[in-house]
């Protein structure tokens, strides 16, 4: 079984050193939080940690490629709805933007959206800026999101009434 070779976008959120206290001293090593991503709708992100910091990265990138997950996506450029995530002290709200916006967001936030592929989100940070859990409260909202298509099938109706801005009154 041959894989298709996918070209990945890759993001270093952060790079944290660790001191680890020992007879002779201290033994530094590395943490990396990474964001990977194929701009169509999946992402995944890991820490990887070493003793340097290329390979930190690098472990980092692999585990994000093993744990991706895909994003169900309006039009490939934005969210279908707003939504809502939080862990720790991290909390994050995500609202789907007209075409043109851009992405709004701040740096962990920001690196999620552009592996991801979206081009148009309004988001705020409250509480913790801590870019883990800002990149682990991204996900909890990113994972809350669900596809019309999807609630229209759980309900047993056609995507038309699902979708529809006013609903209709008899």
């Amino acid at each position: 079984m041959s894989r298709e070779e996918v070209a990945y976008i890759e993001k270093l959120v952060a790079i944290n050193r660790v001191a680890k206290v020992v007879k002779g001293g201290k033994r530094f090593s590395f943490s990396a939080l990474v964001v990977v991503g194929d701009g169509k709708g999946r992402v995944g992100f890991a820490m990887g940690k070493a003793r340097e910091v290329a390979d930190a990265v690098k472990k980092a990138f692999e585990k994000a490629k093993k744990c991706m997950v895909r994003i169900p996506l309006r039009e490939g450029r934005t969210l279908h709805h707003d939504v809502f995530g939080r862990f720790g002290a991290g909390k994050v709200v995500l609202r789907s933007a007209v075409s043109g916006t851009g992405i709004i967001a701040g740096g962990a936030m920001r690196a999620v959206f552009e592996a991801l592929g979206i081009q148009d989100v309004v988001s705020k940070c409250i509480g913790s800026a801590n870019p883990h859990n800002m990149v682990r409260a991204t996900f909890d909202a990113l994972r809350a999101t669900v596809s019309p298509r999807y609630i229209a099938a759980k309900r047993g109706k056609r995507i038309g009434e699902v979708t529809s801005r006013r609903a209709s009154v008899k």
